[in-house]
């Protein structure tokens, strides 16, 4: 019938009486799907379930046996000169600081190093493969607990504190986990209590003036006691001058000596 309909359109002819067309569409039902998994039957389950192979349990427990040994992996030139820096930047550095590294953009990372480079303070990064060997033999272990994930050092030569919080505060994206200065470790609030600190040179200065004033009210003191003798010793003198003087003008003349006669 299509066929037909088909040719009509075309501009064809009709097929004649009685006769039917030789091409024509026959609709199929559709398809079984066959991926689908067949339900077990019941009776079969059961059977499976009994006859379900269990294992012997082992004599010994597994976790009684002695695990095998690692192969000893060799250190490369590489691992060593890793660590080797390690020990250089805790050894040479009075101030060390500890921030999470964080998805900064490249330009962040870039400005921010180069205000921390004009303070002599260099951003160094380490694997904590590395890291936490070196720190849980040394006099730094308990900065251990600081080293989770990837983080950044912050260090320097001189303790530059007041000026690394100051470039730290305009980064809020870097946060900073604490650190030590001069073999003192402090907290982030330890680090800010410190950045508020004066400086050595002021500090020096006070101490100077503060012992300058107190040696002068000591001089002071130990000279009052001598110049009040003195002063009391010079008055007695002149007390004694002046009643030796007094004496001769108001009293009598002494009587001639008699001569005896010849």
């Amino acid at each position: 019938m299509a066929a037909a309909v088909a040719g009509i359109l075309r501009g064809g002819r009709l097929p004649p009486a009685g006769r039917l067309p030789t091409l024509q569409t026959v609709r199929h039902g559709s398809k079984a799907v066959t991926r689908h998994r067949r339900v077990m039957h019941f009776d079969r389950q059961k059977l499976m379930a009994v006859t379900e192979y269990i294992p012997p349990k082992p004599a010994i427990s597994p976790q009684c046996l002695t695990p095998p040994s690692k192969p000893v992996q060799e250190e490369t030139g590489l691992i060593r000169l890793i660590r080797r820096e390690i020990a250089a930047v805790f050894q040479n550095n009075r101030m060390i600081a500890i921030c999470q590294n964080v998805a900064l953009s490249s330009e962040d990372k870039l400005l921010m190093r180069h205000r921390l480079r004009k303070h002599n303070i260099l951003v160094k990064a380490f694997p904590n493969q590395f890291l936490k060997p070196f720190l849980e033999d040394s006099k730094y272990r308990n900065l251990l607990p600081l080293f989770v994930g990837h983080n950044l050092l912050l260090v320097s030569e001189e303790p530059k504190v007041k000026e690394m919080v100051r470039i730290l505060k305009s980064v809020p994206l870097l946060p900073l986990l604490g650190g030590c200065v001069d073999d003192t470790i402090l907290s982030r609030q330890g680090f800010i209590n410190y950045s508020k600190l004066p400086s050595l040179a002021l500090v020096q200065g006070e101490l100077v003036g503060g012992l300058t004033l107190l040696m002068a009210q000591t001089h002071s003191l130990l000279q009052q006691q001598p110049l009040h003798l003195t002063a009391l010793l010079d008055q007695y003198v002149r007390q004694q001058r002046e009643g030796d003087s007094a004496e001769p003008a108001t009293g009598q003349p002494d009587p001639p000596d008699s001569v005896p006669d010849s």
